[in-house]
C-alpha cells in the first residue's frame, strides 16, 4: 500500500519534465498560430492519444468504461475551462517575459493549489507541507527575480503569470474531484477516463469557438499539422501522469513536487531558445530541492 500510494512521486516527475518539453513546443507555434491557437494544439491533437491511452487501459484492466455520477460533470468542465484559460494566459505571458521567468510567475500555482485543494476538496494541508510549500515557491522566485531586469516588460506578464498560476490550481482542483466523485476501484481507469473527457470537452469547445471566430487559425493549425501532432502527444502524456497523481495524492503535493518543472525549464532556456542564465541560481536549485523533500518526508 505505501509503494502504490507513493507512485504519485515518479507519475508528477515524468509529468513535469513532459509538461516543459510541451510548453516550449507550444511557445513556439505561438508565433504563427496565435495564442488561442497554440491553445487548441494540446487538446486537438493530444486528443487522439488519449483516446488510446483510454483503450490500452480498458483492455489492460479488463474492466469497461465507468457511467460517472452527475457530480462529475461540474468539476470535469472546471477542470477543463479553466485549463483553457490558463494556458491562454500562460502563452501571453511568455509573449512578454522569457520562458524560465515565465514557468516560474506560473508555478505560484502550488501555494493556491493548496489553499484550493483545502476549500474545495478538503485536502489536507500540515504544517510540514505548509513549510515545504514554502521552501519550494521561495526557490522559484530566487531563479526568476532577481538581477538586472527582472521586471522588465512591466507588470502586467506579473500579474498574467500569478493568474495563470491561479487557473492552473483551479483545474487541478477540479479534475481532481472528477476523478475522486468515479469511485473506481482502479485508480489508472479513473485518471484515463476524466482525462479523455476533459480534452474531449476542451477540443470541441476551442473548435467551436475558432470556427465561429477565426476559421483562418483552423487552417493554419492544420497546415502545422506535424509540430502540432507532436506537441499534443506530450501534451496528452504529460497530462496521463499528472492525473495519475491527482488520483493518489493531494494537488498541494503534486504541484509542489511540479516545481522541478523549473529546473527543466532552465535547460530548455538555455540549450533551446538560447537565452542567457545567469550563473548565480544555486540557491535557488538548493530550496526547491529542499521544499520538495521536506514534502516526501511530511508525507
Amino acid at each position: 500500500m505505501i509503494a502504490a500510494n507513493l507512485l504519485w512521486i515518479p507519475f508528477t516527475l515524468l509529468a513535469a519534465a513532459g509538461q516543459t518539453a510541451r510548453n516550449a513546443m507550444q511557445r513556439e507555434l505561438t508565433a504563427t498560430l496565435g495564442t488561442v491557437g497554440a491553445t487548441h494544439v494540446r487538446f486537438l491533437f493530444g486528443f487522439p492519444f488519449a483516446i488510446v491511452f483510454l483503450i490500452g487501459v480498458v483492455l489492460a484492466t479488463g474492466q469497461s468504461l465507468p457511467t460517472p455520477p452527475a457530480i462529475f460533470w461540474p468539476w470535469a468542465v472546471l477542470g477543463a475551462g479553466a485549463q483553457i484559460v490558463a494556458t491562454a494566459l500562460m502563452l501571453a505571458t511568455m509573449n512578454d517575459r522569457s520562458f524560465v521567468v515565465t514557468i516560474a510567475y506560473i508555478k505560484t500555482e502550488a501555494i493556491q493549489a493548496a489553499l484550493f485543494g483545502l476549500i474545495f476538496l478538503g485536502d489536507p494541508l500540515t504544517i510540514g507541507m505548509a513549510v515545504a510549500i514554502l521552501i519550494a515557491t521561495a526557490g522559484v522566485v530566487v531563479m526568476s527575480l532577481k538581477g538586472k531586469g527582472a521586471l522588465e516588460g512591466g507588470y502586467r506578464p506579473v500579474l498574467l503569470g500569478l493568474l495563470s498560476g491561479g487557473t492552473f490550481a483551479i483545474s487541478a482542483v477540479g479534475y481532481r474531484g472528477a476523478i475522486l466523485s468515479l469511485g473506481l476501484p482502479s485508480f489508472v481507469l479513473s485518471a484515463t477516463f476524466t482525462l479523455t473527457i476533459g480534452i474531449l470537452l476542451q477540443a470541441g469547445l476551442l473548435t467551436i469557438y475558432l470556427a465561429l471566430r477565426d476559421r483562418a487559425v483552423i487552417s493554419a493549425i492544420v497546415k502545422a499539422w506535424r509540430p502540432s501532432l507532436f506537441a499534443g502527444f506530450m501534451g496528452a502524456t504529460a497530462s496521463e501522469f499528472w492525473f495519475l497523481a491527482f488520483a493518489l495524492t493531494s494537488v498541494a503535493n503534486v504541484r509542489t513536487l511540479a516545481l522541478v518543472e523549473v529546473l527543466f525549464a532552465q535547460a530548455i532556456s538555455l540549450f533551446a531558445f538560447k537565452q542567457k542564465i545567469v550563473p548565480r541560481d544555486a540557491l535557488g536549485v538548493v530550496l526547491i530541492v529542499v521544499g520538495c523533500a521536506l514534502l516526501i518526508w511530511a508525507q
